[in-house]
């Protein structure tokens, strides 16, 4: 019969009162303890959530835009999203409500605005002229589907195709449609008997604005009148249309055709094109017509009035797109451009997208580039969704003189310069290549040391590709904001392919420091044969799983999928080193059956393969890759291999250490679950689901090698079954964590390999044992699939039971290591003052403490042992543990002991001077008074409650059940005005932020719920009430709960919309002006306006008011902006009851007027009558 607690009912009664969980229970308290009062100054309104920035590649990107005047470029996606771009620095993002795909984007060129068309049938009118951009009108189609809208420069009336063949204009000022409709009946020959298809295009032509080119799918094209409302000329190909470019001109224009060819057609001339131009197809012989090719999906027509750069050369190479170099390739199939044009000077540019021949298999995306009798065909990396010639000038009847072509890319954008030899591509300044590989994890760091983002600048620009244009990037539209954050703030990001990025991210942009690559140490293989020991994973072997880094000391470790970890220090020498230091962990989980082993035979601790010296691993120590016990199976083989060759290491991150856990009697090691690296002690601790493993990366030795029961020794609360044995015990090697459960741990057996103990080197025969474990996940894993590909809320990894009150866990259940935190504090009950220690957090929310005896610094680290020890501290909160802290009396938090940075590849004469001045730095409570115990706390967080603990009592000062329902994905302890607390996300998507030490509940707002898992594996909170997460493949959405920043944030925020002059229009020329050669012009507001066209039908299209008039200027106006906006609005306001009052007032008086005329009627009807004639 189980004993009854009534300490735990009681902690159960406490913990379901929410005023209650706030308040320490008495009885946590030991008799004559006094606990410390800690004034806290962060309250409810230093809280409010909102969105800041988005930063990143527009993911499933469907629409492309540019205004040439402005100068800002805008992108529509596939989910609804509307991403606007000006110089470096100026970004916004925005998002239609319906979430629909943006079809097609159209400038109101130098106005501040911008229509949008989405495929749920509705236009949207944008508001470029505020820092937020809003909606301020909406139509929505109810009868026909949108399929191509048309705004010419400086008009008010936008042309909208639609799917059955009509066209409707749309006045934009209004948002109203006109009554004149041109119907598809009434375009075409009167004698098709067939429907020409939907609309594909919509232009006028450059010289007469009265004439509109109607472009059908099925290959028709129509030249309207709009005045006489009849089709002047139909020109009729057999294939089907793409798209349609007009020459400047107004003579011309040219249509692609899905065939891969090109008709160049003159507009009196319906009969037949002038010309016909498959670019790719191959010449037959006799005059036969070319084989068909792929479509051709876009083409412009671009002039030039000085020609180019390229004149009097002739290219007939193909140009070929590698990545951001062009190398010459084969000649391209020669053919004539026969045009009417006298020179080079006067060919046109023509310019498109696909129309490659079917037989060119595994060919990558093109766009050809045609001028006169030169061709390139430029190789895309994606496919290509769009793309945009910028000219010098918006008007279409003047030499556009085109000079760059933005491409855009499924994942890239690309633009390329039309005036320099070999189309070279710009320096892309946007941060749009954080998914060049799969994002795996991020990190965010803010107000680190100021020196940081310098040091990571000055190595990474050695990184830089050459070969790029020399002009500056011509999106250059809009202004900076005025940020008032000063605060260095950096991004790591982890990603599939092995490699990490350095980020600068502070005052709310984006821009990439230096890039490592951690997969450079391990040998590729070259064939499928030559992959045996990968099989962890199936592909992307070098993902990054986990990053620990340390700002001060510019110590970076990370944890890769294969069970590897490297240690990196920060170096700006260029070093080489003949071989790469490493390490082999042989990391074992196993409970023994009652009849275990004799305990004295047990063999003693791993050692590290090869010297355990701080000198360098000579060449011979690396493993053999080819281990195997007497049955098959695969022992003793790390997953990757190290290379044996000299490597050259760059300034930045160089390798210090690799260390990698290696297959146990058939088994494949287990993936890293939690990591952390302390510079001042000189270790790095990692484990799995399998156990806990402490390195010293300064004396390459493994210092402790233990299963995780086994750090409980006697005091594990949980009754666990023995694995059962295979039917043929295997022989295999083991460390510590082959100690039976509840056998004291040797002192001896936690030293360094250093200290002189006699630890032999493994061997076959000295490892064998009668035990075995089973195998309880599969050997192969997709990590980069899970990364890129959105998962259910309901996999198994989230609905599993997260209970942390079970008393037996089932024979499978593996007990993880999820949280790791280095600092000095009280290790038990009975110290008097703090000593560094290592606290360890595991999935079942128990807390261990493993204390650490460090040697004096200087030459005695590199020489004593470093002594680790389990405590027999255990600490047990509810749910997997996830954040640890520590705070002092005064309720300040105690950062871990670091190591300032310092220079390691100088001179030994510097060096040595260096090491005599350097001091190891550790973190102090300021309280010094041995009278009071309870002289620290420490802040452990878990998925599900909250504890802020008592040291050294260990008595729980304050307790906060976070969630009863869900579970907390992230949390952490962070800096917030002048003060910390606690911020928490959930899995139901609420983001909590909790004072400290009180844990005092301050926001909960519902922000997101978690629909994938890499929300769960990239959110990540930081100081200053910054937070960020991966909202996308992408895409990184930036966000911040501080009240502050929300309120500075308006300020901070760049200008879209600048005050620029409209170019003046092309001069017409005095004999085109006597004549009338130029371009004419057209009233459309007499054509198109109700009093002429009559209003439009009622049914046609419903129109929507949009939030962007007053009040959304009211939300978004702040600061000086906002005041001279909000007394501007009030005049308005007032200026508007003020009309409304004399309005009312001419009522009355009309009203009094009329009452006194119908008093004087009445009067004199009734003057003459007696009162009996009534």
């Amino acid at each position: 019969m189980r004993k009854f607690n009534i300490r735990k009912v009681l902690d159960g009664l406490t913990a379901g009162s929410s005023s209650a969980s706030q308040q320490p229970p008495p009885q946590q308290h030991t008799p004559g303890s006094r606990e410390p009062e800690i004034q806290e100054t962060l309250q409810s309104e230093h809280f409010q959530l909102c969105k800041t920035v988005r930063h990143g590649f527009p993911y499933q990107p469907s629409a492309l835009a540019f205004d040439p005047v402005q100068k800002i470029l805008a992108v529509g996606t596939q989910t609804g999203a509307l991403r606007l771009f000006g110089r470096p620095g100026v970004e916004c993002y925005c998002q239609h409500d319906s979430g629909s795909a943006v079809i097609q984007l159209q400038f109101l060129i130098n106005e501040g605005a911008l229509v949008s068309a989405l495929a749920d049938d509705t236009l949207h009118l944008w508001n470029l002229r505020q820092k937020r951009p809003a909606i301020l009108h909406s139509l929505k189609f109810c009868r026909e589907r949108i399929t191509f809208c048309h705004l010419p420069f400086q008009s008010k009336w936008l042309y909208v195709g639609t799917e059955r063949g009509n066209i409707h204009i749309v006045n934009v000022e209004s948002f109203t449609l006109s009554g004149y409709v041109i119907m598809w009946n009434k375009a075409i020959e009167l004698s098709s008997k067939s429907h020409p298809g939907p609309i594909v295009h919509i232009s006028d032509n450059p010289m007469d604005e009265g004439k509109l080119l109607i472009g059908f799918e099925s290959g028709t094209v129509v030249l309207w009148d709009l005045k006489s409302k009849k089709g002047d000329y139909r020109y009729t190909y057999d294939e089907a249309i793409h798209s349609v470019a007009w020459h400047h001109e107004g003579k011309q224009f040219i249509c692609s055709h899905s065939d891969g060819t090109l008709t160049i057609w003159n507009v009196r001339s319906p009969a037949k094109p002038v010309q016909t131009i498959t670019p790719h197809g191959k010449q037959l012989k006799d005059g036969k017509k070319p084989e068909p090719c792929k479509p051709i999906l876009k083409v412009e027509f671009k002039t030039s009035r000085s020609g180019s750069c390229r004149q009097g050369q002739v290219f007939n190479k193909k140009q070929l797109w590698m990545g951001s170099n062009f190398q010459a390739g084969t000649p391209l199939n020669s053919w004539e451009f026969c045009t009417t044009y006298r020179s080079l000077e006067e060919e046109p540019f023509i310019i498109l997208s696909g129309g490659l021949s079917y037989d060119t298999v595994g060919r990558r995306p093109c766009l050809t580039v045609m001028h006169g009798k030169s061709t390139a065909v430029l190789e895309m990396d994606y496919s290509i969704v769009d793309f945009l010639t910028l000219c010098e000038t918006p008007y279409t009847n003047d030499f556009q003189e085109p000079y760059a072509v933005v491409v855009l890319l499924e994942k890239d954008l690309v633009l390329i310069d039309l005036a320099q030899n070999g189309y070279p591509i710009f320096e892309n300044p946007y941060p749009l290549s954080i998914h060049e590989s799969p994002v795996t994890c991020c990190e965010y760091f803010a107000d680190c040391p100021v020196d940081l983002i310098p040091a990571l600048y000055s190595v990474g620009a050695r990184q830089k590709r050459q070969g790029y244009s020399k002009k500056e990037w011509p999106i250059n539209g809009g202004n900076w904001g005025l940020g008032a954050q000063s605060y260095p703030e950096i991004i790591i990001t982890g990603h599939a392919d092995g490699s990490v990025k350095f980020w600068d991210a502070s005052a709310i942009t984006l821009q990439v420091l230096y890039k490592l690559k951690t997969a450079k140490v391990f040998e590729k293989s070259r064939n499928k044969d030559d992959k045996p020991n990968t099989d962890i994973v199936d592909e992307d072997p070098y993902a990054i799983q986990i990053i620990s880094w340390c700002p001060e000391s510019r110590m970076l470790c990370i944890a890769g999928v294969s069970a590897h970890v490297i240690i990196y220090r920060f170096s700006k020498q260029e070093v080489i080193i003949e071989v790469i230091p490493m390490l082999e962990v042989r990391l074992l989980y196993e409970i023994n059956d009652v009849e275990s082993p004799e305990a004295e035979q047990a063999p003693p601790l791993s050692t590290p393969v090869g010297a355990t010296s701080p000198q360098p691993i000579p060449p011979q120590s690396h493993p053999s890759t080819s281990s195997s016990s007497s049955d098959g199976l695969r022992d003793n083989v790390p997953c990757l291999k190290v290379k044996n060759t000299p490597l050259k290491q760059s300034p930045g991150y160089q390798t210090e250490l690799v260390i990698q856990l290696v297959w146990v009697g058939g088994e494949p090691p287990q993936q890293i679950t939690s990591l952390a690296v302390n510079s001042s002690y000189g270790l790095v601790v990692f484990g799995n689901c399998n156990g806990i493993a402490i390195v010293d990366y300064l004396q390459k030795a493994v210092l402790l090698n233990l299963g995780t029961i086994e750090l409980y020794g006697s005091n594990d609360p949980y009754r666990r079954e023995p694995r059962s044995p295979r039917k043929s015990r295997q022989p295999s090697g083991a460390g510590l964590c082959d100690i039976n459960e509840g056998t004291v741990v040797p002192e001896d057996r936690c030293k360094s390999p250093t200290s002189g103990s006699s630890s032999p080197l493994n061997s076959d025969d000295e490892q064998k044992m009668n035990n075995f474990i089973e195998k309880v996940k599969t050997k192969s894993r997709k990590f980069s699939k899970m990364v890129a590909s959105d998962i259910d809320v309901k996999d198994n990894s989230f609905s599993r039971s997260r209970s942390s009150s079970v008393t037996s866990i089932d024979k499978e259940s593996r007990e993880a290591i999820s949280a790791l935190h280095f600092c000095e504090t009280f290790t038990r009950k009975a110290d008097s003052s703090p000593s560094p220690c290592l606290w360890v957090g595991t999935t079942l929310g128990t807390v261990l403490v493993i204390a650490l005896n460090l040697p004096p610094g200087g030459e005695q680290r590199l020489l004593q042992p470093v002594i680790v020890s389990p405590s027999g501290t255990v600490l047990r909160l509810k749910g997997g543990i996830l954040r640890m802290a520590f705070l002092d009396t005064t309720g300040c938090l105690v950062p871990p002991a670091y190591e300032s940075w310092r220079e390691h590849n100088v001179p030994e004469e510097k060096d040595e001077k260096e090491k005599l001045k350097k001091k190891r730095p550790v973190s102090v409570s300021p309280s010094s008074s041995q009278e009071i115990n309870e002289n620290q706390y420490a802040v452990i967080c878990s998925e599900k409650q909250a504890k802020v603990i008592a040291l050294p009592t260990q008595n729980c000062a304050y307790k906060q059940n976070i969630t009863e329902t869900s579970f907390v994905l992230r949390g952490d302890i962070v800096a917030l005005s002048n003060s910390i607390c606690l911020a928490c996300f959930c899995a139901n998507g609420h983001i909590m932020t909790f004072s400290l030490p009180s844990l005092r509940p301050l926001l909960d707002v519902y922000y997101l719920p978690l629909t994938n898992m890499r929300i769960a594996r990239t959110f990540c909170f930081t100081n200053n009430g910054q937070a960020l997460y991966l909202v996308s493949p992408t895409e990184i959405q930036r966000l911040t709960y501080s009240q502050e920043t929300c309120e500075n944030l308006q300020e901070m925020l760049g200008e879209l919309f600048t005050p620029v002059e409209t170019p003046e229009a092309p001069n017409r020329g005095f004999f085109k002006g006597l004549f009338g050669g130029g371009a004419q012009s057209l009233d459309r507001e007499e054509l198109f306006g109700e009093s002429s066209s009559g209003k439009a039908s009622r049914s046609l299209a419903q129109h929507i008011p949009g939030p962007g008039g007053i009040e959304g200027v009211k939300g978004a106006a702040s600061g000086v902006v906002g005041e001279l906006a909000r007394a501007r609005l009030a005049l308005d306001e007032r200026g508007q009851k003020l009309g409304d009052l004399e309005e009312r007032t001419a009522a009355m008086l009309s009203s009094a007027d009329s009452f006194s005329k119908h008093a004087h009627e009445m009067m004199l009807k009734y003057k003459d009558k007696k009162w009996y004639q009534f």
